[in-house]
């Protein structure tokens, strides 16, 4: 019979606590975009229709590889966030802001043209 998760985390040692809670916010720093988005309580159709967009198009999105990230930014812009780019390197993190507009010269055309 299992045991609650309570009367295991009584049992564990300081050490071993402090190991569990570090993996606990390792992992939720670094999720995927499906769980990201179950994680603020959002389903694929709400997503859609914030971005306007298809739930298939949400669905599509959340298992590639490779985005752009225009449409990596919209996706968390969506959500209510904001994508930030950072280079890591051993003597420090550089957060890279060329791409903050990224589609300001396409939103530009279409005014231009629309």
């Amino acid at each position: 019979m299992a045991k609650p998760f309570s009367i295991l985390r009584d049992a564990m040692g300081p050490e071993a606590l402090a190991g569990s809670e570090a993996l606990f916010r390792r992992h939720l720093a670094e999720l995927p975009l499906h769980e990201l988005r179950q994680a603020r309580r959002l389903t694929q159709e709400e997503l859609a229709a914030t971005l306007g967009t298809s739930q298939a198009s949400v669905s599509k999105m959340e298992r590639r590889t490779d985005l752009y990230l225009s449409t990596l930014r919209r996706y968390v812009q969506a959500m209510g966030g904001e994508l930030v780019l950072l280079a890591r390197f051993p003597d420090g993190d550089v957060a890279l802001n060329q791409f903050g507009e990224l589609d300001a010269p396409a939103r530009e055309a279409r005014s231009a043209n629309g």
